[in-house]
């Protein structure tokens, strides 16, 4: 009967491991300059003049790569600034884009960078935004059940941990225009963006309701 018990407690243990995902860190360069880069971008976008580059996480934004692998995609976040960046053109940041995570094919989460560290991924909300970038989203690589999946549950994972009051998708950034949260002081820097999609999104959603997380805005 004991090494029943044992065996049995032995199993549920293994089984709450298995399910719990992994979350690897393949941290990007963020050398002097990007930390650099990242406090001028808060201060010059956002008016928001401070010594670091933290920020309060608040929401998460969905984002697609259109990149096909997660090598290709690490490459193109991995270096400081952004490819081509001209330092003489005034009010242009030369700083690169990046998302705090990134969601490989297979599901695999990687985190890129701290989780309260800025990164470059959604006009105006980047000082209170947490960004899941997942590899994919062309015609012929649609993202993922088992990125899905991932989503889902990072989404819980930073909700539970922080104030998060909104889960959107890269598309619906230009809703928040009018919010207190949005903070871009350049009236023509927009981006017309379409992804993940609003499928995947709403799939997000619906599996985290529990948080109840604040409706998008509506214009």
């Amino acid at each position: 009967m004991k090494r029943k018990g044992f065996l049995l407690i032995m199993t549920l243990i293994l089984g709450a491991c298995a399910s719990k995902k992994e979350i690897v860190d393949i941290p990007l360069i963020f050398d002097e300059q990007r930390e650099e880069l990242t406090i001028e971008y808060l201060a010059k976008r956002y008016n928001l003049v401070q010594d670091t580059p933290d920020i309060t996480p608040k929401m998460v934004v969905l984002h697609w790569t259109v990149i096909p692998t997660l090598g290709k995609t690490f490459e193109a976040f991995n270096r400081s600034t952004l490819p081509n960046w001209r330092p003489d053109l005034v009010n242009v940041s030369g700083l690169n884009v990046s998302s705090q995570f990134l969601v490989d094919r297979d599901g695999t989460i990687y985190r890129l960078m701290p989780e309260t560290t800025m990164a470059r991924h959604t006009i105006g909300l980047n000082h209170c935004a947490i960004g899941i970038e997942n590899v994919g989203g062309t015609e012929d690589m649609p993202l993922t059940k088992k990125q899905l999946k991932s989503n889902i549950y990072l989404v819980k994972y930073l909700a539970s941990k922080y104030d998060i009051e909104y889960v959107i998708g890269h598309q619906e950034y230009t809703l928040f225009e009018d919010h207190p949260l949005w903070l871009e002081v350049d009236e023509g820097y927009r981006t017309v963006k379409d992804d993940p999609g609003m499928d995947f999104v709403n799939k997000v959603r619906n599996a985290t309701k529990k948080f109840n997380f604040k409706p998008v805005p509506t214009k």
